[in-house]
């Protein structure tokens, strides 16, 4: 009888195998893609895709494992499908929020020529991209002034999509009426609380009563609807642009330094190539939780920054299934898919009872 390490070992072998025909696979699959685009022709195509399944499945003889072939083939199709859609339709972007908010401008600046999907709330966004409903999630992690975005920051640690990009997105906000408006005009703005706390001095110079809204965006669209030079809305010039609003004055948010950061997660791990050098560019995120004894934490720190990684971020989250207990996220310069980044992983798994790494991205 095999050991297990043999077996292992055999399952290796045929799992490298079946990734380059996938890979084969896949590459046969754009070119039906190109086919049916110049040809106008549906992706979906039911009757094809029952007879390959009726006529592939008779190869494998075992009946029991039959049935779990046929899930694989159709798995497969799925795949094929989810693949050709994105070659022929471009991406398909998940943010949080409506057309014109931030998360809807840092997600058109990341993918300008990309589908964008509205989501009511953060988890639903990233579901959408774990579920293959969109193939990108672009959402906000922290704020320079109200800290960590905390929902964002716990699918990180408890999901399985990897960050791949980031943006810093500098909030500038403006004031912005109906055509032909003037400061003149306005009585009363309307926006997002924070947004109205931001431009707080503003408002009280010039002595605007102020109307909360959902976001940016709503306000910009309650401004249109009104039709009133006496209403203005505080949001960014892009939501002018899109709502056909004139900007009445810019930058009136007291902060210049006020920025928000957008992470965009996906499915796959960006691994980002190694020549062995050191790129002030390059950069990559853990989370992680320490074992339960004295010094861990300690310990887990001093093994990173013996790699000469350098922390631009450490933070704890407690975690919601145990009172008392928290997971670590540490944000770090260099590119860790090297053999010191592999040699740095294997020893922190010698100090951490969980240690994930969720992201890899060039600034």
């Amino acid at each position: 009888m095999k050991t297990l390490d043999e077996i292992r070992k055999e399952i290796s072998a045929i799992d490298e195998k079946m990734a380059q025909l996938f890979e084969k696979r896949m590459e046969a699959a754009a070119e039906v893609a190109a086919y049916k685009k110049e040809h106008a022709l549906p992706i979906f195509d039911g009757n094809r895709e029952g007879e390959l399944i009726k006529r592939n499945s008779q190869i494998v003889e075992n009946s029991v494992i039959r049935e779990y072939y046929v899930d694989f083939l159709k798995n497969n199709m799925a795949l094929s499908r989810a693949y050709q859609a994105r070659l022929n339709e471009g991406l398909r972007v998940a943010y949080s929020g409506v057309e014109g908010a931030f998360a809807y401008i840092a997600a058109k600046r990341l993918y300008p020529e990309a589908t964008l999907v509205s989501y009511p709330d953060f988890e639903s966004a990233y579901r959408s991209v774990e579920n293959g409903e969109c193939d990108v999630a672009v959402l906000p992690i922290e704020n320079s002034f109200a800290g960590d975005v905390s929902t964002v920051m716990d699918l990180l640690f408890s999901g399985t999509l990897y960050v791949n990009s980031v943006l810093d997105l500098e909030i500038n906000h403006c004031l912005i009426g109906v055509k032909g408006a003037t400061i003149n005009d306005v009585e009363t703005v309307m926006s997002h609380p924070q947004a109205l706390m931001q431009c707080d001095k503003y408002i009280k110079e010039h002595e605007f009563k102020i109307v909360g809204t959902q976001n940016t965006a709503a306000s910009a669209k309650s401004v249109k609807e009104l039709g009133k030079k006496e209403f203005a809305a505080i949001a960014s010039e892009e939501t002018a642009e899109l709502f056909d609003l004139e900007i009445i004055e810019k930058g009136i948010n007291q902060s210049r330094t006020n920025t928000t950061r957008f992470v965009a997660f996906s499915r796959a791990q960006n691994m980002l190539a190694s020549d062995g050098k050191h790129h002030s560019n390059e950069h990559f995120m853990l989370v992680f939780t320490v074992k339960n004894e004295a010094g861990a934490l300690a310990k887990t720190i001093d093994i990173i920054g013996a790699h000469r990684y350098n922390m631009r971020n450490l933070r704890s989250r407690p975690m919601k299934e145990l009172l008392w207990s928290y997971y670590f996220f540490v944000e770090a310069d260099g590119n860790i898919n090297t053999q010191n980044g592999k040699d740095m992983l294997r020893e922190l798994s010698a100090t951490c009872d969980i240690c994930k790494l969720v992201g890899t991205y060039r600034s």
